[in-house]
């Protein structure tokens, strides 16, 4: 547990104006980590398939894409993908953003029947002008582009909300319901850094409903210059205070990436009053091979990969 008038005024010291003046005459010239790969939560699974294109000197931008993928296909991970908890309707809706080391960015939200959205999110941001697809246009794209449509309601998700439904009693559980996303970045042997995040979102939703993962700079982002940084947890409260973006910006400035992730965090808790009620969790890593991980509450584990050997690691909490 961390004091927190203490963490505040160790905040506090924070970026100044020389810093930020270092940190851009520097970025140039930041020396380039050992190759990593990097996901929130305990996908072991999603960090390996992304290291077997790591190994073989292959693109972060592979590597990211073909990590979220695991989760996406997994019929008993309910919060991404294929059995992911539908909405309050009963409809599986899946949101995923891809970025890659030239600055390139994709996504797609309220995609339905589509197994892997973030495959789709690379196809818009390689083959179309737009960043953003959202709902119909987001499937007719994808259908356009070949993927397959296919019903993701598994029958343990639709009996899950079919028990929901006799309450209708919506109260996310910290650090279960609320680690709704599959984040995860790495730094290939180029020294190049990607980043992906995909969900399907909060469980029994508002239909409609779209969080921070398809946005870029909040759920997701990466300066190829800089390091990158993603999030999980709920969205709104990223949404609110950009967080991806305002954790890679920190480490521009000249912060640790576990310095950026905390700062991150502290927005959250300085600004959002009722941030003991859920769970936000950010993962930075530097394009010198730097790791940061920091969240509100106890809880938030994430997987790093390095030298073919993956951990999974408890992150730091506020609470």
């Amino acid at each position: 547990m961390i004091n927190r008038r203490n963490f505040i005024a160790q905040s506090a010291i924070g970026i100044t104006g020389a810093t930020f003046a270092n940190a851009c005459q520097t970025a140039q010239t930041v020396s380039v980590g050992e190759p990593t790969v990097l996901s929130t939560w305990n996908n072991i699974k999603a960090n390996e398939a992304a290291w077997q294109i790591i190994s073989k000197g292959g693109r972060a931008l592979d590597a990211v894409e073909n990590g979220a993928k695991i989760p996406e296909a997994d019929p008993n991970d309910q919060s991404v993908g294929y059995g992911g908890l539908p909405d309050r309707n009963g409809n599986v809706t899946l949101d995923a953003c891809i970025m890659d080391e030239m600055g390139n960015a994709g996504s797609v939200c309220y995609l339905q029947h589509i197994k892997h959205p973030i495959a789709v999110a690379r196809k818009v941001m390689e083959l179309t002008p737009h960043v953003l697809l959202a709902g119909d246009g987001a499937l007719d794209f994808a259908l356009a582009q070949g993927f397959q449509k296919e019903n993701l309601l598994t029958d343990k998700s639709k009996q899950d909300w079919e028990e929901w439904l006799k309450t209708a009693n919506y109260q996310p559980k910290i650090n279960v319901e609320m680690h709704d996303t599959i984040g995860i970045v790495a730094l290939d042997q180029s020294g190049n850094l990607s980043g992906a995040c995909t969900t399907s979102g909060l469980g029994y939703k508002m239909q409609g409903r779209v969080g921070d993962s398809p946005i870029i700079g909040a759920g997701l982002f990466v300066d190829n210059e800089v390091g990158a940084a993603t999030s999980t947890g709920l969205g709104e409260a990223v949404l609110k205070t950009l967080g991806s973006f305002l954790v890679v910006e920190l480490m521009r400035q000249g912060a640790t990436p576990q310095q950026a992730c905390e700062e991150a965090v502290m927005r959250i808790v300085r600004k959002q009053k009722n941030y003991r009620d859920f769970q936000v969790g950010y993962l930075a890593l530097s394009k010198s091979g730097e790791i940061g991980a920091f969240s509100i509450q106890p809880g938030f584990v994430y997987a790093v990969t390095k030298g073919g050997t993956t951990q999974v690691l408890d992150g730091k909490a506020y609470l």
